[in-house]
């Protein structure tokens, strides 16, 4: 029983896109046969992409699933390979499909393992498409039992777990050497320390090195960011893949089946949440765009910090070229507004236009005067400025085939600060999972090194310029007590009592927590928007729009 050498393959991959998926999963294949590799791992439904949602209910879909799985076996002669793509179920009962992790060896499916823990929470719904996994067997593959477990199979580990099975305590009675864990882990901005601790649980309970595989790249709203890693029989991490890259490492699994060699290790470095967050967002936009088939993107540069970072991140994702800026001054908007846009749109060097909506917004106002005569100045009238820019942009995107990309924050998404056609529209919400804090912070971020953002576009107080001398704070609490509050309720899903018990104003509670669930129909309209926190607005945070609670 000699040395296993193992090649851990971190890829990005293409939803649907089957032979673009399979001819990189063979392309590693091929490199690592030539290295002398015996087995070479790759992640969780790589063969079809991670989230597949409802291709899986397309016969199709699963049929072109199977045939690349039977080609990519056909490359495993002389290197075994694990693959993850769907499965059929043969037994009529229950649901139609597993999730399954593949080992192909000798040109051929050797064994196929199902996954067990299927997550329906948050952004999962894999038990909607997939039969949770009953029967528990190790793979043997040259001297070597593997457990073989694919990403929440080794997640109910913890002190409150959510389901009443664990996988590995059901393999590890069949004394495996290793484990081997395929995964689709999206990113949040704490995930990589909570996923890198449940890798540790698992190898100190069970005393077997691991070796975890993860996704990089992004599915719209979901951000993979890597981090795959190899941990010893002692639990000490010894290779940590780069997050946000693709990259593949080879180590040697040694006789005694406990030590373990990297061939090149370089651990990725520890990065701040902020640096975290720019990476995810930069890759999430670039893509948005790429898998998409796009190339241009177009938005609404008022001035003000939100849109000034959306700018700052969509240049670095697509390149300044591909990028065009436009300043929709009314009659409301200040000459420093518009000096802080032009500043910033040259020093990104990007492509800008000033177009007055003055003219249109009149236009628009004195239409409806017969109806509204009489009536103050109000929110029909700001709405009305905030649309107008809405079909200015539009009508750029469709004209020179722009994305428009959003730039409305967590924070006025969650109360409904903002215009619906308006400010809200857009094929992409850039920064919809940052509360306003956050965008201040990582405005300081993108200016660590030199000034791109304008000093006076982060120091000014947030302004829609809807009205004479407007300020945000007219409006909303200050950002800093409104995001506290957003957090409690919405991340950590405390109830109005217990926020008020943590120190916050009682009627300030309340009124800001029915502005979250009275507006729960403007979020259900938004572009979908780039998750990086682990409660998202979008699919993870299903709230009823009808409803009376907290009202």
């Amino acid at each position: 029983m000699g040395a296993l050498r193992i090649s851990i393959a971190q890829l990005d991959y293409h939803t649907g896109n089957f032979e673009y998926n399979a001819q990189k999963i063979i392309s590693n294949i091929n490199a690592a046969k030539e290295e002398g590799i015996d087995l070479i791992v790759f992640s969780e439904l790589c063969v079809c992409g991670y989230p597949p949602r409802d291709f899986l209910e397309f016969a199709d879909f699963i049929d072109q699933c199977s045939r690349a799985v039977e080609e990519i076996a056909q490359h495993c002669v002389g290197i075994a390979a694990i693959v993850g793509a769907p499965a059929v179920n043969p037994v009529v009962e229950g649901k139609d499909l597993f999730n399954a992790a593949f080992f192909l060896a000798d040109g051929k499916i050797k064994d196929v393992r199902h996954k067990t823990l299927l997550p329906n929470y948050d952004i999962f719904d894999e038990y909607r498409y997939f039969e949770p996994n009953s029967t528990f067997n190790i793979v043997e593959y040259k001297g070597c039992r593997i457990a073989l477990t694919i990403c929440e199979d080794l997640w109910n580990i913890n002190e409150n777990p959510m389901y009443v099975l664990n996988p590995m305590n059901e393999l590890a009675k069949q004394q495996p050497h290793v484990m081997i864990n395929i995964a689709a882990s999206p990113f949040n901005k704490h995930q990589a320390e909570t996923r890198t601790q449940v890798m540790k649980d698992n190898v100190m309970k069970y005393n077997i090195p691991l070796f975890y595989v993860n996704h990089i790249g992004a599915q719209t709203q979901l951000i993979f960011d890597g981090g795959s890693m190899v941990l010893d029989a002692n639990a000490e991490v010894i290779d940590t893949f780069a997050f946000f890259r693709e990259e593949r490492r080879s180590y040697t699994l040694n006789p005694d089946h406990k030590d373990i060699k990297a061939h090149k290790p370089t651990t990725a470095r520890q990065t701040g949440v902020m640096e975290r967050i720019h990476n995810a967002l930069v890759l999430g936009v670039r893509e948005y765009f790429i898998k998409q088939g796009f190339s241009k993107a177009i938005l609404g540069l008022s001035g003000g910090i939100d849109s000034a970072v959306v700018l700052a991140l969509a240049v670095e994702a697509l390149g300044n070229e591909n990028v065009r800026a436009v300043l929709l001054p009314s009659e409301f908007s200040s000459r420093h507004s518009i000096d802080d846009a032009v500043a910033l749109a040259k020093n990104l060097d990007v492509q800008y236009d000033i177009i007055s909506i003055k003219e249109a917004y009149n236009s628009i106002y004195h239409s409806v005067q017969p109806q509204f005569e009489g009536l103050p100045f109000g929110i029909a009238e700001e709405n009305m400025q905030a649309r107008v820019r809405g079909v200015i942009l539009m009508a750029m995107s469709n004209k020179f085939g722009y994305i428009l990309l959003n730039t409305s924050n967590k924070s006025e998404m969650a109360v409904g600060y903002g215009t619906l056609y308006g400010d809200m529209c857009g094929g992409l919400s850039v920064i919809g999972d940052l509360y306003k804090t956050e965008v201040f912070q990582l405005a300081a971020y993108i200016n660590r090194e030199q000034e791109v953002i304008p000093v006076h576009t982060i120091t000014k107080p947030p302004s829609a310029e809807l009205r004479p001398d407007q300020k945000d704070s007219d409006s909303l609490p200050d950002y800093a007590v409104l995001d506290a509050v957003l957090e409690r309720y919405i991340e950590k899903r405390k109830s109005p009592k217990e926020i008020i018990a943590s120190g916050f104003d009682e009627a300030l509670v309340k009124r800001i927590l029915k502005m979250v669930n009275t507006n729960e129909w403007k979020r259900m309209q938004a572009p979908p928007v780039l998750r990086v926190s682990a409660k998202a607005f979008g699919p993870g945070r299903r709230m009823p729009i009808v409803a009376k609670y907290l009202s």
